[in-house]
């Protein structure tokens, strides 16, 4: 698109630059310090074409799903390229039409068994933590497989460095499926012994099999408002960005080994290499490694 400058600088040759100028309402001197600035916003389109080129790398490479932060830290962590602000490369990003994914899905899994005793809120929303394996947060929610079945993730994710540190899949939201993910985060620190686990008022957290779970574990069960989303959001986002990411466009998984595999594939990168933006836009394993975390293991 030609600006008025530009009409201006292609007509200069035939009309008088003053004559133009006032057809055109523009002032002189703005023109001529336009003018005197083509070489540097030449240089400057040179430059942001390079970075487009880097941008569009990183982009395809994590399917779309980095924004414009992720996309500056994973840029800023090669050593082969200079230092650049993330405002710049949300420029670049928005000039190119790359927006990451933001579709979101609405899940209920949440089926309350109101005679079950309810546990104390011993998070109020706070999801930090001053050490790894102190506070973990931990959902059910449903994976959609073509043909209308379902199967179901179950979830512990530490506070401290937004690690998933347990998890299960199975075709059913029975109990086992909450203890497996559970006894999993066990397996990982070693111990869970001191630790507070924080989770909706679903029947299967609420149920005798999965306090003894707890117990043996020496594991403080945690709970908060019912019907209040707010009050498990760690675990909330964690699942929209899952979901969100490996489904993208579609609505379904094909089936259940491909879900299965997709999801386990995804978990584990979300540990290892996906950036989180509470981590310092650093993965999970890599904050804690960073943070010379010191995990409790069994005595």
């Amino acid at each position: 698109m030609v600006t008025r400058f530009g009409f201006v600088d292609d007509a200069r040759k035939t009309y008088p630059v003053k004559r133009l100028c006032e057809v055109l309402q523009l002032n002189r001197s703005s023109f001529y310090k336009w003018k005197s600035g083509a070489a540097k916003r030449k240089k400057r389109l040179f430059s942001d074409a390079i970075l487009g080129a880097k941008v569009k790398a990183v982009f395809a490479a994590e399917k779309g799903c980095y924004g414009t932060k992720r996309v500056t830290a994973e840029l800023s962590d090669n050593p082969q390229n200079r230092p650049v602000n993330h405002k710049r490369v949300a420029r670049v990003m928005r000039s190119m039409k790359l927006f990451g994914y933001t579709k979101k899905r609405k899940v209920t899994t949440t089926v309350s068994d109101k005679k079950k005793p309810a546990f104390a809120d011993l998070v109020g929303r706070k999801f930090t933590a001053d050490k790894p394996n102190q506070v973990y947060v931990g959902e059910i929610t449903y994976l959609p497989i073509t043909g209308g079945v379902n199967m179901y993730l179950a979830t512990v994710i530490d506070c401290y460095s937004r690690r998933l540190v347990g998890f299960a899949i199975a075709d059913h939201m029975r109990t086992s499926l909450v203890h497996d993910a559970l006894t999993a985060a066990k397996s990982q620190r070693g111990s869970l012994k001191g630790a507070i686990f924080y989770s909706d008022h679903g029947s299967v957290y609420t149920s005798q099999a999965f306090q003894k779970t707890c117990a043996a574990l020496g594991v403080t069960q945690s709970m908060g408002a019912i019907g209040t989303s707010a009050d498990n959001a760690l675990a909330e986002s964690f699942n929209a960005s899952m979901k969100r990411e490996v489904l993208q466009d579609s609505k379904t998984f094909t089936n259940q080994p491909v879900c299965q595999s997709e999801v386990f594939r995804w978990c584990t990168r979300y540990n290892t290499v996906r950036r989180h933006s509470s981590c310092n836009h650093l993965a999970p394993n890599v904050f804690e490694r960073h943070n010379e975390a010191t995990l409790k293991h069994a005595s």
